[in-house]
């Protein structure tokens, strides 16, 4: 097992290395540093002084040496501008100054370091898929796990056909018909509305009516398609021969389900539950934007509207660590869940 999580962490290390290479030459495109340079000078500014700007920053060096500096294995530029003054990437006393090192960059949208930010609307939007997690994983199997236990029934086609609706319906579709029908108080004769339509105030003093709505809109769409697989997963289990035998010998049917079915139909449901993190990640941005809360996909429909390469950069490295360590975890389950696997 050592080993074999040695490996895939180096595996890891090395495809992260080209998921942010590419993102890094994606932000990095002349256009990109164009309209930054603009945006930072003067929308007027003439090609000389454009070029001028990329220069005196490092901008018009070589891409793997940018890249280089940026992780911080290559040393910080320093150069003496057109109008005199040195700049140099790195604080005074410092020559590598770069993810490693732990320096992001600075936030051109937000005026504050990308690390301080990342840090702040990480823990606002791991705070919401906390609860998410909390409504969606328990309801998706307790359904899938129904509709599987007897398959062809009236519950299974019920169940089943409520997961197809949720899973067919946008967040942008549900999180609208949510805030028109319990976020509106012209929809409901009541004095006051219960459910908040905007979950801006949730930053600072989250409660259940503030996060109800963006909670449910998340909620119900991955659910169906968790219900979808455990129904799929119970459905074979429960036609195993093993199953058969239990209840040759007077087993008790819940007993079946909870003792032998569940176990092994946990495995396809968990590869989907594991890839709900990185879903969620990054997947938040339409309810974030849709319910004004100012999380991790908020930060990042801002950073992508605003050209704001460093934040564009630093959320890339957050969503590659989210999605490779969750895999992992995947592989890792695998075996406490089915012990008839190894890892050779």
């Amino acid at each position: 097992m050592g080993l074999f999580i040695l490996r895939r962490v180096g595996v890891m290390i090395l495809t992260a290395l080209c998921l942010t290479f590419i993102v890094f030459w994606l932000t990095n495109l002349y256009p990109n540093l164009e309209k930054l340079a603009k945006t930072q000078g003067n929308f007027r500014m003439s090609d000389e002084a454009v070029t001028s700007y990329l220069t005196n920053r490092g901008y018009t060096q070589s891409l793997p040496v940018k890249y280089g500096q940026w992780l911080g294995v290559l040393p910080g530029y320093v150069i003496e501008g057109s109008d005199g003054e040195t700049r140099s990437r790195c604080e005074e006393g410092k020559t590598f100054c770069g993810i490693i090192q732990g320096d992001w960059g600075y936030s051109t949208v937000f005026q504050d370091e990308v690390s301080t930010i990342v840090a702040k609307r990480l823990g606002v939007t791991g705070f919401l898929m906390l609860w998410v997690m909390i409504v969606m994983v328990p309801g998706a199997l307790i359904i899938g796990v129904l509709a599987g236990m007897r398959e062809g029934s009236g519950t299974d086609r019920s169940l089943s056909t409520v997961s197809i609706l949720s899973t067919a319906t946008p967040e942008y579709v549900s999180g609208v018909i949510l805030i028109a029908l319990l976020g509106t108080k012209a929809v409901i004769d009541w004095d006051t509305v219960p459910f908040k339509g905007s979950a801006t105030s949730a930053i600072d003093d989250p409660n259940f009516w503030n996060m109800f709505l963006p909670v449910i809109t998340i909620a119900l769409y991955g659910m169906g398609y968790i219900a979808r697989m455990t129904r799929a997963s119970m459905t074979e289990v429960m036609t195993a021969q093993y199953i058969r035998t239990a209840r040759l010998k007077g087993v008790s049917f819940p007993k079946i389900v909870m003792r032998h079915a569940l176990r092994n139909a946990l495995i396809a449901p968990f590869t989907v539950i594991m890839l709900q993190f990185p879903w969620l990640l990054n997947g938040v941005v339409i309810v974030e934007t849709l319910f004004q809360y100012k999380g991790f996909g908020f930060a990042l429909v801002n950073a992508a509207s605003n050209n704001d390469i460093e934040l564009l950069l630093g959320v890339s490295i957050v969503s590659v660590f989210v999605v490779l360590i969750t895999q992992l975890i995947s592989d890792i389950g695998y075996v406490f869940l089915n012990p008839r696997i190894r890892i050779s």
